[in-house]
């Protein structure tokens, strides 16, 4: 029963928000890969292939992947289908895999829909007067609570509360990392407990109808992967002009542009369209109807920040108008927005110009977009939401003490061991705490100068992720961090993996071999599902290649002779690189 499913969703949030409220007495910082929950399409190897890419980038966790089989349209879903077969699943996931205190990111693969329509859950003296009731995928993501509750909260158009103050200048008065527990008052003001709580969502790309290429979008998700901490020698441009579209904002130019000089980073405020013949493009606001890049003869840079306030660039049907937020991704940047359906040229609607200052002052894509939109209810963020050119990343190491040696990648492990994290500060913040994860998973925080114990018996035999992340004591919250590969041995269980062929045709198969010891049941995974298991201590599962999607696929395997983490061993795991043979 409809009523009954609304309930049961509602159920699974309060779940949620109170794991996130729990969480309250520890800082977790967001702008990492540990804090990002990637959802894939599995129907469709175009999202697939994309994911592969942003993983193997961004080095994520399998345990922070999740594939749901969605086969509805590529375009338009309900608000009630959204809610049920989208949303819900995501947050019961999140929950059941006890990452709630760390995901501050819900990212979307290609091939879900970038439009969700509500008019049938609106009261019909609302939905009488609302001429365009749909809202973006990821828009409606970041107001889950909303949706999940079933109000139409997300219509305020003052409803993202992580929305920066503006002072009389035009510019953001702060920059925040954005953390999943932070509360947010109605004026900005940040709350460790109370207040409204948000996750942050960006789609990585859009491949249908005027988006762009399977192609494309690993593109300029691998140009964004090399901006991070570059400082880039490039200009935000402010281009300005009669039309609405720029006049709505074009008020906030000079003293974003006087904010960005401050900050070291270039602009200029300009007339027109677009930047004309500028080579270094690391920024753009602008408003035009329709716009042609290739003419214009300027340049992105790699991380690049563009956006153009129209009322169609978040649609993507073939028949629609109006220039696509793809056409600045096709020219290299790292994010685009758009609005995915008529918002009327209302500024809440749209990010203020003050999205280069939140960037420029070290914040990733993703905080930059939500930090300059208060009503993101309508409008499409696409793009790598962990880029930061301007962040000042902290290096990290750790050493075992009492030898104090750096602990290397491959490194096997056995019984306690007493570690102790170091990093160096790039920027003038210090570093104040570091957290420590195994698999994916957040185990602890410590403070700068503590050791941390890691009592290997506790784990299974074989492989594991350990990763160290470094977080500096500025707003911002910049993450440093240091992922080691390591193995430990405690229980006498072995497990090895091989693939054959690598690399493999996509309409081949992949034969998967695994040899065990101490072990009755082998689990052979791939993008944090299961793709094959096997009976007995060795054995061999053959998989299309298909299913594994093109490019880099990291393979993995566990062995059991029980239930329990100690009765367990894990493979080292093997990449196999699935071609295209056309």
């Amino acid at each position: 029963m409809p009523g009954e499913t609304r309930r049961n969703c509602r159920g699974w949030a309060i779940c949620f928000a109170l794991a996130l409220a729990c969480a309250g007495g520890a800082a977790h910082a967001g702008g990492g890969p540990e804090n990002v929950f990637l959802v894939v399409n599995s129907t469709s190897g175009g999202s697939i292939a994309v994911a592969n890419a942003y993983v193997r980038l961004r080095r994520l966790a399998p345990i922070n992947v999740f594939m749901i089989p969605w086969e509805g349209s590529s375009e338009a879903v309900s608000i009630g289908a959204f809610r049920d077969q989208i949303l819900t699943p995501i947050l019961k996931t999140i929950d059941a895999r006890r990452l709630s205190t760390q995901i501050d990111q819900i990212v979307y693969s290609t091939d879900f829909p970038w439009r969700v329509d509500f008019k049938d859950e609106l009261p019909p003296q609302i939905a009488a007067k609302d001429q365009y009731p749909s809202g973006s995928l990821t828009g409606m993501t970041v107001l889950y609570a909303n949706v999940i509750a079933g109000n139409y909260g997300y219509l305020d158009v003052a409803s993202n509360h992580y929305y920066r103050p503006i002072d009389g200048d035009g510019v953001p008065v702060t920059t925040f990392g954005f953390r999943n527990w932070y509360g947010w008052g109605r004026l900005g003001e940040l709350y460790e407990a109370g207040g409204t709580r948000y996750l942050l969502s960006t789609m990585l790309g859009v491949s249908m109808g005027r988006g762009n290429s399977i192609r494309e979008i690993i593109a300029y998700l691998d140009s964004a992967a090399t901006a991070d901490g570059s400082r880039p020698a490039g200009t935000v441009y402010l281009v300005q002009n009669g039309d609405v579209r720029s006049t709505t904002r074009s008020n906030a130019f000079p003293g974003v542009a006087r904010e960005l000089t401050k900050l070291g980073v270039g602009c200029e405020i300009v007339s027109g369209s677009l930047p004309v013949r500028k080579p270094d493009v690391i920024g753009v606001t602008t408003g035009v109807a329709d716009f042609d890049w290739s003419a214009s003869g300027s340049t992105i840079l790699p991380g690049a920040i563009c956006e153009n306030l129209t009322s169609y660039g978040g649609i993507f049907t073939a028949s629609s108008f109006q220039t696509p937020l793809s056409a600045f991704l096709r020219a290299g940047a790292a994010g685009s927005s758009g609005t995915v359906t008529e918002p009327f040229a209302l500024q809440p609607k749209f990010p203020h110009p003050g999205i280069h200052v939140h960037y420029a002052r070290g914040a990733s894509l993703a905080e930059a977009f939500y930090q300059s939109i208060q009503a993101p209810y309508q409008i499409l963020v696409v793009g790598d939401p962990l880029c930061q050119p301007w962040a000042r990343i902290p290096d990290v190491e750790v050493v075992t003490v009492p030898d104090m040696k750096p602990l290397t990648a491959g490194q096997s492990l056995s019984g306690e061991v007493l570690l102790e994290p170091r990093a160096v500060a790039t920027g003038p913040a210090a570093v104040d705490r570091f957290e420590v994860f195994v698999d994916g998973i957040r185990l602890a925080q410590y403070g700068s100068g503590e050791r941390f114990p890691l009592d290997t018996r506790l784990l299974a035999d074989g492989y594991h992720d350990l990763r160290v992340v470094a977080i500096e004591s500025s707003p911002v919250e910049t993450q440093g961090r240091v992922v080691l590969p390591i193995t430990t041995s405690n229980h006498g269980r072995e497990l090895v993996l091989s693939v054959d062929p690598n690399p493999v045709d996509l309409r081949g198969n992949v034969r998967i071999a695994a040899v065990g010891r101490g072990v009755d049941t082998i689990t052979v995974f791939a993008s944090g599902r299961v793709i094959g298991r096997i009976s007995g201590p060795d054995g061999e599962v053959e998989v299309p290649a298909a299913k594994l999607g093109l490019g880099t696929v990291t393979l993995m395997a566990i062995g059991r002779e029980g239930a329990g983490p100690t009765q367990a061993v894990n493979a080292i795991p093997v990449t196999v690189e699935v071609r295209s043979g056309q």
